[in-house]
């Protein structure tokens, strides 16, 4: 079964990802505003009536500032492990809090959400591999570190929105005080570009079709440092910039037997699916 990718917005001011199938998805994060993300899901011809669940990474404001309006509004489960939900003095209705644990699957209709502990600044982080029977996307933001869970999730996924935050130099050479640039590259922090594209040129697997680099940093990064770098490392991969102001096409993610097949929101349109 194929999956439906997008990110509705990507970056410190707000993140969320969708990711489903022809009846059911999930969101990763609910970080932008209830209304904001009605839009995004509107624009996009998607429609919050599919989405069963949302999965929160960690406390960070930019990844919860809006799922108790959300969970509340539209009577949507959130899966939070106690520590995060602790940390986020997040608002939720009993009936719609739930737990998970790092490599116990979740089962959301068809899809299954699988967790792994990564290595950030927050209670209890975790990142996710949202699966359907063939396809498998991974959500790596906030990940610090190319480390080993990371590398052995990244190696199975047709598609990855991954954390590319901070160019280096312009980390360094930049305003921020020293306490706050320790803190992005100390290893909990965010992954510099340099690391995203290790992660992606060592371990990418033949048929990850799709490469949505994230949460890019708006003072120590640009959008043309990334692409460059990695389109010219691409390997027929497609490459996408996640926007911090908008939301991507929606991707159609297809599995085959070589590389993933993936068709854009003009193609995704004429579909039909909601």
């Amino acid at each position: 079964m194929s999956l439906f990718i997008a990110s509705l917005n990507s970056g410190s001011n707000g993140n969320c990802y969708y990711v489903g199938n022809d009846n059911e998805a999930v969101l990763i994060d609910a970080g932008i505003s209830c209304r904001e993300t009605e839009i995004r899901i509107k624009r996009l011809g998607l429609s919050l009536r599919n989405v069963k669940a949302i999965f929160i990474s960690h406390e960070h404001a930019d990844h919860i500032g809006g799922v108790s309006v959300l969970s509340k509004k539209y009577q949507l489960p959130v899966y939070v492990t106690p520590d995060t939900k602790q940390g986020g003095r997040l608002n939720l209705k009993d009936h719609l809090s739930f737990s998970f644990k790092a490599y116990e699957p979740v089962s959301i209709g068809n899809l299954s959400v699988l967790a792994f502990p990564k290595n950030h600044d927050a209670s209890d982080p975790h990142s996710f591999v949202v699966a359907s029977d063939t396809v498998k996307v991974g959500v790596f933001t906030d990940i610090g570190t190319n480390c080993e869970h990371v590398i052995r999730n990244f190696k199975q996924c047709h598609a990855v929105f991954l954390e590319s935050n901070y160019d280096e130099h312009m980390l360094e050479t930049g305003s921020y005080p020293i306490q706050l640039k320790n803190r992005i590259r100390d290893g909990k922090g965010h992954l510099s570009n340099r690391e995203a594209l290790d992660l992606f040129m060592q371990h990418r697997p033949s048929f990850m079709s799709h490469l949505l680099l994230s949460h890019l940093s708006a003072e120590n990064n640009s959008q043309r440092i990334v692409k460059d770098l990695f389109q010219k490392n691409s390997g027929g991969t497609k490459i996408i910039i996640a926007s911090r102001s908008k939301e991507t096409p929606v991707y159609h993610i297809r599995h085959s037997s070589r590389k993933t097949m993936v068709t854009s929101q003009e193609s995704y349109s004429q579909l039909s699916l909601f």
